[in-house]
């Protein structure tokens, strides 16, 4: 009877979820005494929610037909919404998402779903007079605003990696270059190394001035943009081994292991263009508080680059790279000792360090899916390399796959909620998809697992040829 009314409480629509939650409840979820059975459940449940449970979701209702790309806002349950315009986030995105769907499950399909991104990028969202990216366009694709940013380029080179990869069409070779190497011209700082993040149309970058308000991230460089620059040259290095784009995965996977991580090891936010840390930390709370978004710590980027710094020492082909694994380590740690939630599972948003508080204070209790997401990519990842460590990275990744499929899957409509159910039950009704959320932290992550636990479980192949 209790299991019947929780089941009807919590709404669960699919067997794979209900059998999950009872999983939980009946403490079967002990993976030191039965690994080899948790793994094969999860990996049966990761499956569903990769495929039927998100791409079948979004592709192809969200391919606009009428003027390219992809449609990018949707309800909670998967109507179309707003004015639909266009980042290049977003549409990079959701062109590398396809194409690591016709890669991961053969399908050709998804090709020709990537390739309708790639065409969006390529007409619309690249600057045919100056080169680059813009950052935002409208639904037909003409541009909203001129200034550009690196980070945006990034991921038009990482969604064309990816394209390129899937299809062989070396005209997304040759744009992913072109990008590449109008970074190196217009983002790439020479002398103190690294990126400026905020361009003008003609790749100037932007200079911050006093007038400018404190809480502005204009005229700083960032970890965010880093993080992702490092990403992008790795996929980019994978499908051509070109030198220069080595010496640039090099020195970005160094610069955000050796000075953008702090020594606690967390990311530090925002930088002046010489690498002087921004920090409010010997300011009154309000004015904390107030400034935030440039200064705190945030635990889910923390245990993302943690992946992404391994993932680009591998492409690398760096030997018993022990400083960027140590360093990895220490970051998970460091998130998992001061914003996982021991009751209920799940990376706290925000924390931050108070001159006259003890510890790491968290200032934002929300859990969003992106973290969550990296989260289960890293832990598993950390699992297996660590398998005996005392900060049980298996058991955290297995409380965290329960945390998700309680309070962050939507099992009616599809896709996972913006912020966990049980911090913000508002989130139930909100917006499903938006120019900052669609299928990347998620497929990435759970397709990574399942590949993960698909060689070591014993459950066979991971995937089926579909769609060939």
């Amino acid at each position: 009877m209790i299991r019947l009314l929780i089941a009807l409480h919590c709404g669960m629509k699919s067997l794979v979820s209900y059998c999950c939650l009872l999983l939980l409840l009946s403490g079967q979820h002990n993976y030191n005494e039965s690994m080899h059975r948790g793994d094969d459940s999860v990996l049966v449940q990761m499956r569903y929610a990769a495929k039927e449970g998100l791409l079948d979701k979004y592709y192809p209702r969200n391919i606009d037909t009428l003027y390219g790309g992809y449609l990018s806002t949707f309800a909670y349950d998967f109507k179309p919404t707003g004015n639909q315009d266009k980042m290049i986030v977003t549409q990079a995105r959701h062109t590398w998402s396809t194409a690591k769907a016709a890669l991961f499950y053969h399908d050709s399909s998804y090709v020709k779903m990537s390739r309708h991104g790639f065409y969006f990028l390529r007409d619309k969202m690249w600057d045919a007079e100056f080169g680059g990216f813009y950052t935002l366009v409208n639904r037909e694709g003409a541009a909203k605003s001129k200034m550009k940013e690196a980070y945006g380029n990034a991921f038009g080179i990482y969604a064309l990696a990816a394209y390129y990869e899937c299809s062989g069409d070396t005209a997304a070779l040759g744009l992913a270059q072109r990008a590449f190497m109008w970074l190196e011209k217009h983002s790439h700082d020479p002398v103190r190394k690294g990126y400026f993040q905020h361009l003008e149309r003609d790749g100037t970058p932007v200079v911050r001035t006093a007038v400018m308000d404190s809480r502005a991230e204009t005229g700083y460089k960032d970890q965010n943009s880093s993080i992702h620059l490092l990403e992008a040259f790795t996929a980019l290095y994978h499908v051509w081994p070109d030198p220069l784009v080595r010496q640039r995965l090099q020195e970005m996977l160094l610069l955000i292991r050796d000075r953008i991580v702090t020594p606690r090891g967390y990311l530090q936010l925002f930088f002046t263009p010489d690498w002087r840390p921004v920090s409010f930390r010997d300011s009154a709370e309000t004015s904390i508080r107030q400034h935030k978004n440039l200064d705190h710590v945030s635990f889910g980027h923390d245990v993302e680059t943690a992946y992404l710094m391994q993932e680009a020492s591998e492409a690398l082909g760096l030997k018993d790279d022990k400083a960027t694994f140590a360093m990895g380590k220490k970051m998970v740690d460091h998130a998992l000792a001061n914003g996982w939630d021991n009751a209920l599972g799940g990376f706290y948003d925000e924390g931050y360090y108070f001159k006259d508080k003890p510890g790491c204070t968290i200032i934002n209790k929300s859990k969003n899916w992106w973290a969550q997401a990296e989260g289960l990519n890293t832990l598993l990842i950390f699992s297996d390399i660590y398998p005996n460590d005392p900060m049980h990275y298996r058991d955290r990744f297995v409380k965290l796959w329960q945390y998700v499929q309680t309070y962050m899957i939507d099992h009616e409509h599809g896709d996972w909620y913006e912020e966990g159910l049980d911090n913000e039950p508002q989130r139930k009704t909100a917006l499903k998809a938006h120019i900052w959320k669609g299928t990347y932290h998620t497929f990435r992550a759970l397709s990574n697992c399942i590949k993960r636990l698909s060689a070591t479980s014993g459950a066979g192949q991971p995937l089926q040829r579909s769609g060939q």
